[in-house]
């Protein structure tokens, strides 16, 4: 009699001890895929080898750039009172951080709209506290 362990037709391999398969982003602890970044570095042909540290590099990179965009256009769209994140609020939070806006300088965000800004020269005149306060009581001579 076999044992319960070995079937046929495994091809030498055991059934119940086979290993289930571990994808590179769960090692890496990402979210984005690394296979699929690994793919487009290979597809793109940037150059002819590719070593196996560079899609996950890549992809971590990218995953802490989406998460930063991510919690600004949040913070964007909570001072908003909007529950949603909208590209407005994407457009805002990059174009109020110093460090995305150098890096996305030449990006256009579609229905991003512009940042709000009124040149301080189109703006009413406020009277200044000196000439309000002393010309209304005292006769001129």
């Amino acid at each position: 009699m076999e044992s319960a362990k070995e079937v046929k037709g495994t091809a030498g391999r055991i059934g119940a001890n086979r290993k289930k398969s571990v994808s590179k982003s769960a090692k890496a602890g990402l979210q984005f895929p690394v296979a699929r970044v690994a793919r487009f570095m290979r597809r793109g042909r940037y150059s002819k080898r590719l070593g196996t540290g560079a899609p996950i590099y890549l992809a971590a990179v990218l995953e802490y750039l989406a998460a930063e965009v991510l919690e600004l256009a949040g913070n964007a769209a909570v001072d908003n009172n909007k529950q949603r994140i909208n590209p407005r609020h994407v457009m805002l939070a990059v174009m109020n951080d110093d460090e995305l806006r150098k890096l996305l300088q030449g990006v256009t965000i579609a229905s991003g709209g512009v940042l709000p800004n009124i040149n301080p020269i189109l703006l009413p005149k406020k009277p200044s506290p000196s000439s309000a306060a002393d010309g209304d009581d005292k006769p001129k001579p």
